[in-house]
This record gives structure tokens, C-alpha cells and sequence, in this order.
């Protein structure tokens, strides 16, 4: 069983950054894959970023690419997103995810979940 806990939601403005956490419990976070993926009001859950599990490989989704950043330290069972630049379209509840299957993530497929992070940018 894993836990995962987010923080680091909030209110900015446009052009702005934010750093999100995602603190993760039990012993084996390093054999999980862990991704984010957001849900803005009235759309589809949308992948954002994964990263492997030993933090070598990551992806993105092309409507991030250049401005968000995942990462991840497994001595502190910890997944970042860094997010830079931001627009109001990325006004969203942002979800920590964790997958055994690093490519799963993708497709907003996980083992577990988080109970979110709301992000709100003004125009």
C-alpha cells in the first residue's frame, strides 16, 4: 500500500511558477513510476508528467513541455513538478500518481493516487 500526499497548490498569477510535492509512504517508492495529472472543471482527467523510477527517463505532455519540470528524490520518497510560466488554462486540481508501469502513466492509468492539489492562475 502506498500513500501519497500533495502539497504546494495555491493561487498565482499568469507568468508565475509553483512547486509541487508529492510525499509518498511505505518503503518500495523507488520501484514506482510516478506521474501528475490534473483535472480542470467539467473536462477529462489530463497526464501531465511522469518520471521512471530511478528518476532516469521522464516524459511530458506536449501542453507542459518547456515549462514544467518533474523530478524526484527517492532518499526522501518525494515527487516534484515544478511549474513554470504558467497559463490560465493550467488552472487545474493537480493529482500525484504512482504506477509499477512507467508507460501506463500516460494514459492516466495508476496503482495509487493522491487526493490532489488545487492550482488556480489568474489572468
Amino acid at each position: 500500500q502506498v500513500q501519497l500526499v500533495e502539497s504546494g497548490g495555491g493561487l498565482v498569477q499568469a507568468g508565475g511558477s509553483l512547486r509541487l510535492s508529492c510525499a509518498a509512504s511505505g518503503r518500495t517508492f523507488s520501484i514506482y513510476a510516478m506521474g501528475w495529472f490534473r483535472q480542470a472543471p467539467g473536462k477529462e482527467h489530463e497526464f501531465v508528467a511522469a518520471v521512471s523510477g530511478s528518476g532516469g527517463r521522464t516524459y511530458y505532455a506536449d501542453s507542459v513541455k518547456g515549462r514544467f519540470t518533474i523530478s524526484r528524490d527517492n532518499a526522501k520518497n518525494t515527487v516534484y513538478l515544478q511549474m513554470n510560466s504558467l497559463k490560465p488554462e493550467d488552472t487545474a486540481v493537480y493529482y500525484c500518481a504512482a504506477n509499477r508501469d512507467y508507460g501506463s502513466l500516460g494514459r492516466v492509468r495508476y496503482d495509487y493516487r493522491g487526493q490532489g492539489t488545487q492550482v488556480t492562475v489568474s489572468s
